[in-house]
């Protein structure tokens, strides 16, 4: 009873966003930086189409500072050696240029090399980052992505009363075996979320989406989805959707542009840049 008094106001209930944030505890980077300070390149296997641009389009959203370079690879890194030479001729001599973050998730050794023989024709001194993957983050958005196409549930509570609309995942990703290798820490993550059998393929190596498709029905998981663990310029999406289609799975679409892909490039970029700045200090 509370009788001549007005009700207490309720507290706001926190609902999980599907978005990372904003504000301060989003950047991964310092809110300033010297004018001097290595140019980011983000090395784009394929074409710098409109995914690539996306994504840098809000890393220069949320970082104005930070002098962003889009370079394709599809040349095999030629134009990739021209930027670092531009960046080098806009810093002191002998200060680090750049720090290039491949646009991948994973290990992808024809991309890898491409970037190193660039770094060795521009001779200039260049740093260069890790894949994005893997990381908690890109589980998420693999959920994220599955749950857009109706593949698996929004939540991640186990709610056994609720029925998954699968029963085993895919994970298919490029970069031959070192890839679907390389994959395997994020398809455990992804199980975890989804506390479902998730198994790794490559989609141009081994073991392929039938073989992994084989593996899971031998387990007794017979619904089967397939999501492409790639943001998009590093492999052609009909490809994915054909392997999906051959083992009679849903299939969801690339990372693409998500927030999480965004903030894993700063946050290479930031890594790279704390190396850079303690060397500065020794």
């Amino acid at each position: 009873m509370n009788e001549g008094h007005d009700d207490p106001p309720k507290l706001p209930v926190r609902e999980r966003s599907s978005r990372l944030g904003s504000g301060r505890h989003r950047r991964p980077l310092p809110a300033t930086l010297p004018p001097d300070a290595p140019a980011l390149v983000l090395a784009v296997p394929g074409m710098a189409g409109d995914v690539a641009a996306e994504i840098a389009s809000i890393i220069r959203l949320d970082n104005p500072h930070v002098d962003l370079r889009l370079v394709s690879l599809v040349d095999g890194g030629a134009d990739l050696a021209k930027e670092f030479v531009s960046a080098a001729a806009d810093r002191p001599a002998a200060d680090t240029a750049a720090v290039v973050v491949p646009l991948v998730t994973g290990p992808h050794p024809r991309v890898m090399r491409a970037v190193r023989d660039a770094v060795t024709q521009s001779e200039t001194p260049v740093m260069i980052g890790d894949p994005l993957g893997p990381h908690p983050l890109l589980a998420e958005a693999l959920h994220m992505r599955l749950a857009e196409a109706g593949l698996a549930r929004v939540d991640r509570m186990r709610l056994f009363n609720v029925t998954s609309p699968v029963d085993g995942i895919i994970v298919a990703t490029t970069g031959g075996d070192e890839g679907a290798r390389g994959a395997d820490a994020t398809a455990v993550l992804l199980a975890a979320r989804l506390t479902l059998p998730v198994v790794p393929a490559a989609l141009d190596g081994v073991p392929n989406v039938s073989d992994a498709a084989e593996r899971l029905r031998k387990i007794g998981a017979n619904r089967l989805a397939l999501v492409p663990f790639v943001i998009g310029p590093e492999a052609d999406h009909d490809r994915a959707t054909a392997a999906a289609e051959a083992i009679g799975a849903g299939c969801a679409a690339p990372l693409g542009a998500h927030e999480a892909v965004a903030r894993l490039v700063g946050m290479r970029y930031g890594t790279a840049l704390g190396s850079y700045e303690e060397s500065d200090e020794d």
